[in-house]
């Protein structure tokens, strides 16, 4: 490009996602002929439900569904959205708050952009999902993370929150079940944190995409219902990617009040429009139906989840917690800095390089810390066959020797 050939500084400021970088590597490598496990890509290897893809087949033979649909969504699958939130969440929403996104992270956008204004700072609790604080530089705003470690099962305190609040703090996201950490945030923690935003009329951001994946007991505790008050300041984030196996269908959904919602909408009709009709049909499909398939990928994660967290744990140098929740296991691995791993002797000072070592030399891939605010721990996604995990964590026991 010339000098003058300039972008913007918007996203300029923007840095990659982490999580598409390594996965996008895993995959070139892949296609020139290297074996390579991949652990990178939250993306359950499970085909979507036959009864699902069956409703969108049956759609797209229909020509009604191949028009424009109203920017917000279908009525028929907003209706299914806001009842599901009764069955799922416990409480009580209305159609017209709901507006259905080009996936999840379209939704995360578009809440940061209706409520963001330049110099706004939005709380993130670390480690994070890498989009969060992307998506809010390209709001004009300015993230302010909190990190919690594993030593606090990755749950953050009201004090560490009040100590990052300022008289700019706009919002702050709340992810339980997380990406990366595979925490469940106790019922406490979540209610603690929504009266601190009530108390400090602070907008709460939930990412509630993994909420039907959890272990051991473990529920996943909804903002809204378990603060009542918070509802009115309250952006809540999901979508049927993970629920259903369904990454490349891109449905997601943003659910606020009224006046929210008309503005994500307005905001949608000049990005995007509406979602692909076809998608919205299976998406309700989805929503609508039981939850038995569901339960079916959950046992089937569970049983990954132990296997990592055996694996990874036999690895020296590597210390991972059990995570309760969501696809990932996030293990410290600090103890493997500086320090000759490898045929090769290799040495990494970082979590990155460490990263980039165990893909080029061992043809494993996991995400570094770096991206998601953890510096000194990798991110391994189990949404991968069994046989994939075993032969990923012998690699990467035998590199590390």
């Amino acid at each position: 490009m010339a000098e003058w050939q300039t972008l913007s500084d918007r996203i300029n400021c923007v840095a990659p996602s982490a999580t598409l970088a390594v996965d996008s590597k895993a995959k070139a490598m892949k296609a020139s002929g290297i074996d390579v496990i991949g652990f990178g890509a939250g993306e359950p290897n499970f085909p979507t439900p036959d009864y699902i893809v069956d409703a969108a087949a049956a759609a797209c033979r229909d020509p009604k569904n191949h028009r424009y649909t109203p920017t917000p969504g279908l009525p028929q699958l907003r209706k299914a959205v806001a009842e599901k939130t009764l069955r799922d969440s416990g409480y009580e929403i209305s159609p017209d708050q709901v507006v259905v996104t080009n996936g999840g992270k379209q939704a995360v956008y578009e809440a940061l952009q209706i409520l963001i204004n330049p110099g706004d700072e939005v709380i993130i609790p670390a480690p994070y999902w890498t989009t969060y604080p992307e998506a809010v530089k390209l709001a004009g705003g300015k993230p302010v993370t909190v990190f919690s470690g594993p030593e606090n099962g990755f749950e953050p305190t009201i004090e560490a929150l009040e100590a990052a609040r300022t008289p700019h703090t706009k919002a702050i996201f709340v992810n339980t079940p997380s990406n990366p950490t595979g925490a469940v945030w106790s019922e406490q923690t979540v209610r603690a944190v929504g009266e601190w935003a009530v108390e400090h009329h602070v907008w709460v951001l939930s990412d509630e995409i993994y909420e039907h994946l959890t272990y051991d007991g473990e529920k996943t505790a909804y903002i809204g219902a378990v603060v009542p008050e918070v509802r009115d300041q309250l952006i809540v984030m999901n979508g049927v990617a993970k629920t259903y196996a369904m990454t490349g269908w891109r449905v997601g959904w943003l659910i606020g009040s009224v006046p929210v919602a008309k503005a994500a909408a307005k905001l949608q009709g000049h990005m995007t429009s509406n979602v692909a009709d076809v998608c919205q049909q299976a998406a309700f499909t989805a929503v609508s139906g039981s939850l038995d398939a569901v339960a079916m990928m959950r046992k089937a994660f569970d049983k990954r989840r132990k296997a990592i967290v055996e694996g990874l744990n036999a690895v020296d140098g590597v210390t991972c917690r059990t995570p309760k929740g969501a696809f990932y296991a996030l293990p410290d691995v600090t103890a493997l800095l500086n320090r000759p791993l490898g045929k090769n002797g290799s040495v990494a000072k970082t979590s990155s390089e460490l990263a980039e070592l165990l893909l080029e030399e061992a043809h494993v891939a996991a995400v570094p810390g770096e991206g998601f605010g953890a510096p000194g721990f990798l991110r391994f996604s189990y949404a991968l066959a069994d046989d994939d995990l075993a032969e990923g964590m012998r690699r990467f026991k035998e590199w590390v020797g």
